[in-house]
């Protein structure tokens, strides 16, 4: 029954044939393989690329100057779980349900009906990988392998949910949906993670495939190998981001190796902004105000560096807004798919913008924290709604706040009182868009 409710989701992509989809039109070409590598809480300063001085990443500054940057790409959440299931399904988190962080005693996760990047592209003849941190539901309708991945190789949650007194299990390290390790080595993950993408990337090299590697790091607890431990002058942070740079290159390596340079589009980007906290375990969101659980653009701007060598002209830098809502609508478009109809997708495709030839469709943001709007960006414009309350211990309030993100990327210098009429007309379509997001589904705990 299940596998009729995928088909049925996918046929709008396609004309259904037997188990599979008849692209959209015949290409004279291989389709092109896409790989997604996604950090957790990576700040947007903590590349050498986006300013950092004392962390090392050069293979991620290479990764940008082979091909393109973002300046203004966003997270769809400032937190993880939600953050995750925008990127995986194009559509804001409030539509899925999953808008809060889930723990090891959830009982919800990813619902069979939304269609993710994996499940669109197994059916234009994809093979399907995830490796890394999952966090969309650790029970077994909701693991990788029941929406559209091949395989799984992770953690099905963040690595810091481990609490003895509450009674949760020693952090498990999956594969497929068997515990291969328990409790996991958090010291080898990044390394493990890396084998494992390449090992994918060998074995599915004679085919389209989509690969979804998703770092446990810089999540708290920070861990990394002994051969990266103490190397950094960032300090431990540090260290762990330069391994996660060593492993970008492993993948790209990789790629390369298998003659899939110009074949294979490869993401990067975080789930969300750091931590900021003083010591050696918090990130930098380098110019930008506040970090993680906050709508500021330290909370939901991240990194984002895109490479696909004879396609993507090298050496751009985009100032345009883009955001991981946008990746499944790409990709379904450079595979020579279409999007169903039976759903609202919030991604565009940015096909146009990575190869130079056109800009995304729409320049709207809608910020997102759990099941609240916080915010809207319009062109160069954000209007914050006023907030009270707390983010991680520590009261925030604020009133409603209107910035100018070109000029004041730092959100410093509140503009509310010289533009009312922006205001009133920013508020307005906040309305509107939440008026016509209808009946969501609820989150089960």
């Amino acid at each position: 029954m299940q596998q009729i409710t995928r088909r049925a989701l996918l046929g709008g992509m396609g004309l259904a044939l037997g188990a599979g989809l008849l692209p959209r039109r015949v290409q004279a070409e291989r389709p092109p393989n896409f790989v997604v590598i996604f950090c957790d809480d990576l700040g947007y300063g903590d590349l050498g690329c986006y300013g950092a001085e004392k962390i090392k990443t050069p293979r991620l500054d290479a990764m940008a100057a082979e091909g393109m940057r973002f300046t203004d790409f966003y997270c769809a959440a400032p937190v993880c779980s939600p953050s995750r299931v925008a990127l995986l399904t194009g559509r804001y988190p409030i539509r899925s349900g999953i808008t809060r962080v889930l723990f090891p005693q959830s009982k919800d996760g990813l619902d069979a009906g939304d269609l993710t990047i994996a499940e669109a592209l197994k059916g234009l003849g994809y093979a399907t990988g995830c490796i890394g941190k999952w966090h969309l539901g650790h029970l077994p309708p909701y693991l990788p392998t029941r929406h559209g991945f091949d395989y799984y190789f992770g953690l099905p949650y963040s690595n810091d949910m481990f609490v003895e007194k509450r009674g949760d299990p020693p952090l498990p390290l999956m594969r497929n949906e068997e515990i291969a390790e328990q409790p996991a080595n958090q010291d080898l993950l990044t390394q493990h993670y890396a084998e494992e993408a390449v090992r994918f990337i060998e074995r599915s090299k004679d085919k389209p495939f989509f690969l979804y590697v998703a770092h446990s790091m810089p999540h708290v607890p920070i861990h990394c190998s002994d051969r990266f431990r103490g190397k950094s002058a960032g300090g431990l942070y540090g260290d762990v981001i330069e391994e996660i740079d060593w492993s970008v290159g492993t993948i790209l390596d990789a790629i390369k190796k298998n003659g899939l340079d110009e074949d294979t589009l490869v993401v990067f980007s975080s789930d969300n902004g750091p931590w900021l906290v003083k010591g050696p375990d918090g990130g930098s969101a380098g110019p930008l105000r506040e970090g993680k659980g906050t709508t500021f653009e330290g909370g939901m701007r991240e990194p984002g560096i895109f490479r696909w060598p004879g396609h993507i002209p090298a050496g751009r830098v985009e100032h345009a807004p883009a955001a991981t809502l946008d990746l499944l609508p790409t990709f379904v478009q450079l595979a020579g798919g279409t999007l169903p109809r039976d759903r609202v997708f919030d991604g565009r495709d940015l096909s146009g913008v990575l190869r130079g030839t056109g800009r995304r469709d729409g320049d709207e943001f809608f910020y997102f924290n759990a099941d609240k709007l916080e915010a809207v960006r319009s062109g160069p414009w954000k209007l914050k709604r006023a907030f009270k309350g707390s983010v991680y211990g520590k009261p925030v309030e604020h009133p409603a706040v209107l910035f100018n993100l070109e000029e004041d990327p730092g959100e410093s210098s509140d503009r509310s009182g010289q533009h009312p009429e922006l205001m009133q007309g920013l508020e307005k379509r906040m309305q509107e868009f939440e008026s016509g997001l209808g009946p969501v589904p609820a989150m089960k705990h």
